[in-house]
């Protein structure tokens, strides 16, 4: 049976895809654990950092499982599998704890967006990278080719998506969308993640949301948390909790 699985270990959290008889390719029940566990990660103090990893050294992802998307109709394709797709990926994306993808094996179509939402990758030697969608008779659906295409240049994600080509992992540390590609990726994550032991989580939290802001990923809503954490942090939002308790006038500007 198809499932994510959300393992803890101490500060660093590991999701991982567990779908192997099909190269892990995504159903609708391991989209919505990924929300979940998303959600799960989120509300954990504890938690500095995630990995995504997957099941099987055959493959990271594949993409989405055909059989699920197949007998959809155009509108329900449309307005629930890729807009549904795209709410679980977006808050992937926008998970206030760093994140890296581990890809030990293929990435491919929904695969490869899915590794895209994560802030870093670290990829095995044999993992590889593509947009296969039209041979399938579809297109990207899953931010392949909107958040990808800030993560490569332009021509790149072209030649995956109008010709086809598949990249491999030196390539892709080349172009910067690979943090490194390792013998054992696997450790090469951990290493990276346990830095943050050494480092500030609200910091971390904070540079990451300016990061995004600056690349346009939920750009309003990474701005208005900025500022409300600005705002929440000042004497003068004290003064005006307080003297709404107290039923008075507030009396802002004191130091």
């Amino acid at each position: 049976m198809s499932s994510v699985h959300l393992l803890m270990d101490g500060p660093i959290a590991e999701m991982r895809l567990d779908n192997p008889a099909k190269l892990n390719a995504l159903t609708p029940v391991m989209l919505d654990q990924i929300m979940a566990h998303c959600d799960t990660v989120e509300k954990n103090g504890q938690v500095l950092a995630v990995l995504l990893t997957a099941r099987g050294p055959k493959a990271f992802c594949t993409g989405a499982d055909i059989t699920a998307w197949a007998d959809l109709s155009p509108a329900d394709f449309a307005r629930h599998w890729v807009r549904g797709g795209h709410r679980v990926f977006d808050r992937l994306a926008r998970l206030c704890k760093p994140t890296i993808a581990v890809l030990e094996g293929p990435a491919y179509g929904g695969g490869l967006e899915l590794a895209a939402a994560c802030d870093i990758r670290v990829m095995g030697r044999g993992a590889k990278i593509a947009l296969p969608e039209t041979s399938v008779g579809i297109v990207p659906g899953w931010s392949g080719s909107q958040r990808l295409a800030r993560l490569l240049p332009e021509a790149v994600v072209k030649e995956m998506a109008l010709f086809g080509r598949v990249l491999g992992a030196d390539r892709c540390v080349t172009l910067g969308f690979a943090a490194e590609v390792s013998d054992d990726p696997s450790a090469a994550a951990l290493e990276i993640a346990d830095r943050l032991r050494a480092t500030s989580p609200y910091a971390t939290e904070v540079a990451k949301f300016m990061i995004h802001a600056a690349v346009g990923e939920d750009r309003a809503a990474m701005i208005e948390a900025l500022g409300a954490g600005m705002t929440a942090a000042s004497v003068d939002k004290a003064e005006g909790v307080a003297a709404f308790r107290a039923k008075r006038k507030p009396v802002f500007g004191k130091d």
